[in-house]
């Protein structure tokens, strides 16, 4: 690549620059080596039969385009309501990362996340809203600047019940 942008791989500025790569992708699409179920198999049932809604919002990511690999840079909220057990907010974060640190496109992210927070943690709905912006559509192309994308995925009562969908949606926009 340095030599087909048209400069010298031997030059003292660009002689490491081939191993950094190496690894800023190796960091980067690091969310093919986890197992999204080993991060939120772990869980609480000492609950006290609570059952509304839990929310973490803002969870800031950073993800690559599989089209063009320029970054994705966003924030998530997730949305749940649990049955019997509920799941250290951490997790949320952590499988925010996971999905975010593979070759992307956002609409698949957004329902990835939220399928399997539904898969392991079997609650009575999930919503995840992602707002992002595509390096690939300001940097590159069309050059729109200050433009996002907001995809959503609903499950269980967030997608059937537009009174939870609302209150969702209600508490990330605060």
């Amino acid at each position: 690549m340095i030599l087909w942008a048209g400069d010298n791989p031997d030059r003292e500025g660009l002689k490491s620059t081939p191993s950094r790569v190496v690894r800023s992708y190796e960091e980067f699409f690091s969310g093919y080596e986890t197992d999204p179920e080993s991060i939120l198999k772990r869980t609480f049932e000492e609950i006290d039969n609570y059952d509304d809604m839990i929310v973490l919002k803002d969870i800031d990511f950073q993800s690559h385009c599989e089209h063009h690999m320029v970054p994705i840079i966003g924030k998530a909220h997730i949305g749940y309501i649990p049955r019997k057990r509920v799941v250290g907010i951490s997790k949320l974060a952590r499988i925010v990362d996971l999905y975010s640190k593979r070759l992307q496109i956002q609409e698949k992210m957004t329902a990835q996340i939220a399928n399997a927070i539904d898969s392991v943690l079997k609650p009575q709905g999930v919503g995840v809203v992602i707002e992002a912006a595509h390096q690939c559509m300001t940097t590159r192309g069309v050059h729109k600047e200050n433009v996002s994308m907001t995809t959503s995925h609903m499950t269980g009562l967030f997608r059937k019940d537009s009174r939870t969908r609302q209150e969702f949606l209600r508490l990330i926009t605060k």
